[in-house]
């Protein structure tokens, strides 16, 4: 008996296999790549997350804020106050009675840019710029004008109290006087919170304590 043999698959047939089997393996390389594509901006951002919070900035004028007024913004998460200081306020922050009892009042401790290390903190003396944050326990202290000792701002949760331009006072919980963020003035009066001035180099990651 004699074996039939077998029948050749049609060369159309086969074409058609081989395209099938093409267009399968395109298929699933391309979900491959397409997963990389969507996965590489967010392990992207992950590895970049610092260096995009480090150079973000908020820009904000200042050009309403009278005298004794403070303002308060939102820059990478932290409250950052901003007060236009009295000329009074001015002299007493230079005052030897109110000097006395600051624990830090030539701003030794790493809290602030080296350009804002005078006895203002500030890049000029009448408009302050301070991170809102205690350094004890991270509560948001409140602005107390008053006229002595020009005011303050008090935190009311443990009673540290830090004099206008943010020194901490002598034997208070909070260990450190309020941080000062990077800043610059892009135009008279508009602050731009996050960048230093050119030729200036801050890290605000490094201070002491926030």
């Amino acid at each position: 008996m004699t074996d039939t043999p077998s029948t050749p698959t049609p060369p159309l047939l086969s074409s058609q296999n081989n395209r099938r089997s093409f267009l399968k393996l395109l298929t699933a390389s391309s979900v491959t790549v397409g997963g990389v594509v969507v996965a590489w901006p967010f392990l992207n951002s992950l590895n970049s997350q610092n260096t995009i919070l480090e150079h973000s900035f908020v820009d904000v004028d200042i050009s309403s804020l009278k005298t004794g007024q403070q303002i308060t913004v939102t820059w990478q998460g932290h409250p950052v106050f901003i007060l236009n200081r009295p000329k009074e306020t001015l002299q007493t922050l230079q005052d030897a009675s109110l000097v006395s009892h600051l624990r830090d009042p030539d701003s030794k401790d790493f809290q602030q840019p080296p350009y804002t290390q005078n006895w203002h903190r500030s890049i000029h003396p009448e408009t302050a710029v301070l991170i809102g944050v205690c350094t004890h326990l991270g509560c948001v202290p409140t602005l107390q004008l008053s006229n002595k000792m020009g005011g303050l701002y008090n935190c009311t949760c443990h009673g540290s109290k830090f004099d206008l331009a943010g020194r901490v006072y002598k034997s208070m919980p909070a260990p450190y006087n309020l941080p000062v963020p990077p800043y610059t003035y892009i135009k008279p009066n508009i602050i731009r919170i996050g960048e230093n001035p050119k030729g200036q180099d801050f890290d605000f990651t490094k201070i002491k304590q926030l």
